[in-house]
């Protein structure tokens, strides 16, 4: 006998309370972890709140300090904080989520997008190599590529600011070391005649930056509620401004165009003129192509994309890394300085380090030391090092998938298929392993200030780059970038703030200041 409409209607209203009500909050396995905001156990919309606000760090870091290790953000989202559950998770294998389904570039995965632990090893070995420190360090373009970049356009623009007619105003050193950042890794990429030239060009440098920033800034929608944005969409209406599709066109065709000029150097139609022309990366890259085209085929798990779709894969993929690496060192450098600018004696600490290389970073010598020794160089590593650590430039939870049928966290079994993340920002702020957090010092990387257990439970919980197999494949070339800007900058100039309103970091996935700006002055040393 059917049912009667008045009898319907409650009984799909308790079916509908069980299963989005008691169920997740009281027979999910999750049920025993402990929640993050009262709301979690039925809804994501506390945290996607937190996200779309650009809290979400903050939120976190306050939620395990109270709460643990593991904490629940969702119906089906976790948090997680500590070097034991890093090695569960991140040196586990565990798959990517589809959050970084947003990443692909040109309809086409990179390997930062890419989801499964082959398909990502399977990128990874086309280009490792170029990203490693021994290639870094004897590569002569990435030499001939930093000499140019550092002495003919960083130093003398410097040189310029303290000019008296622009020196009270200072200058923009946000702006300027995205500049700096991106001239370098598309230097690395493209080949030095190919890549940009953002440090001397500020009238573009602004421009792109503006697009960029339309590009980053209104990721939420189609990167969180991405069915939903794609139904609206087909309505005509969309969740974020309109413009927001033009800019990434516009990137999306820079991009392409720089491949395009940079192939003509591999296919031999223009002659490279000095080794600072060499595209390192891309070469790497479809060497890495054609070999796996070869040993594998139509068998590779990469044959639908990188092998079928090789022109958009391959600017996919370097699109990927000249966004992610302009940016994060950007970020970095931005605060290095700021932190630099407070602290006059520490200038001249780093200064007298600097100037026992041989050959050092003097302007009137216009030289480069070798990269073993700038490496080895305590001081400048652990300022930059505590940079990364205070102010990462990736603050934000690093999203995991669990894997079936299930793993333990804490003690906690948890189902697969729950959305499980990481941040820089509480890991970096553990007051057992970082006492006083939010202090900035550098003394915590110095080997002789610490215990051993001290510097390994450092060392353990350091999460700038990430952890295991999927960690930054660029994590080598930003800290030899960073650490040549920071030794050319220190060993010739000092800097001091001008206006650092709005320096707070934004707290969202990455984390650049909130104002969007540092105003530095910076003064010429007579060597």
């Amino acid at each position: 006998m059917a049912l009667s409409v008045p009898l319907l209607i409650p009984l799909v209203g308790l079916f509908a309370f069980f299963h989005f009500v008691i169920r997740p909050a009281v027979l999910s396995p999750l049920a025993k972890i402990p929640s993050a905001h009262w709301s979690t156990p039925i809804s994501s919309l506390w945290i996607l709140s937190a996200r779309k606000r650009g809290i979400e760090n903050q939120l976190l870091h306050d939620a395990h300090k109270k709460l643990g290790p593991v904490v629940r953000t969702g119906p089906c989202q976790l948090s997680v904080d500590g070097a034991d559950a890093l090695k569960i998770v991140y040196q586990g294998g565990f798959e990517k989520d589809p959050w970084y389904s947003v990443f692909d570039n040109y309809g086409v995965p990179c390997m930062f997008s890419a989801r499964s632990a082959k398909d990502h090893s399977a990128r990874k070995r086309m280009m490792a190599n170029v990203y490693s420190k021994s290639y870094l360090q004897s590569s002569q373009a990435a030499k001939d590529q930093a000499k140019i970049i550092l002495y003919q356009r960083l130093l003398p623009l410097l040189k310029e600011s303290t000019l008296p007619q622009y020196k009270p105003n200072g200058i923009d050193v946000y702006s300027t070391f995205l500049g700096a950042t991106m001239d370098f890794i598309s230097a690395y990429i493209f080949g030095i005649s190919t890549s940009t030239n953002f440090i001397q060009n500020k009238g573009y440098r602004g421009h792109w930056l503006e697009l960029y920033s339309a590009r980053h800034g209104h990721l939420f929608w189609s990167q969180e509620l991405p069915s939903l944005t794609g139904f609206f969409k087909g309505l005509g209406v969309w969740l974020y401004p309109r413009w927001v599709d033009y800019a990434n066109d516009e990137l999306a065709a820079w991009n392409l165009d720089l491949c395009n000029k940079a192939e003509k150097y591999l296919s031999k139609e223009a002659a490279m003129n000095t080794e600072a022309d060499e595209p390192v990366v891309l070469r790497s890259l479809n060497a890495g192509v054609d070999k796996e085209t070869a040993a594998n085929g139509t068998g590779s798990i990469l044959y639908s994309t990188v092998i079928q779709q090789r022109r958009l894969s391959v600017a996919s993929e370097v699109f990927d890394h000249i966004l992610a690496g302009q940016e994060t060192a950007g970020i970095a450098l931005t605060y290095l300085s700021w932190e630099m600018s407070q602290r006059p004696e520490l200038q001249e600490q780093l200064r007298a380090e600097l100037l026992t290389l041989k050959p050092n970073f003097l302007m009137k010598d216009a030289s480069l030391p070798d990269p073993k020794h700038l490496d080895a160089l305590p001081l400048l590593h652990a300022i930059v090092m505590e940079t990364l650590r205070l102010h990462a430039p990736i603050p934000g939870p690093q999203a995991r998938q669990t894997p079936y049928p299930q793993c333990i966290i804490d003690g906690y079994e948890i189902p697969g298929g729950v959305r499980i993340a990481a941040a820089a920002h509480t890991l970096h702020l553990d007051e057992r392993v970082f006492p006083k957090p939010l202090e900035w010092d550098p003394k915590r990387w110095i080997q002789a200030e610490a215990t051993e257990e001290e510097w390994k439970a450092r060392h353990r919980q350091f999460w700038a780059f990430g952890s295991g197999g999927r960690m930054c494949i660029g994590s080598n070339f930003a800290l030899n970038e960073m650490k040549n800007i920071v030794a050319a900058i220190y060993t010739n100039f000092t800097s001091h703030i001008v206006d650092d309103d709005g320096i707070e970091q934004v707290g969202g996935y990455s984390g650049g200041p909130v104002s969007g700006k540092l105003i530095l002055r910076f003064q010429e040393v007579n060597a």
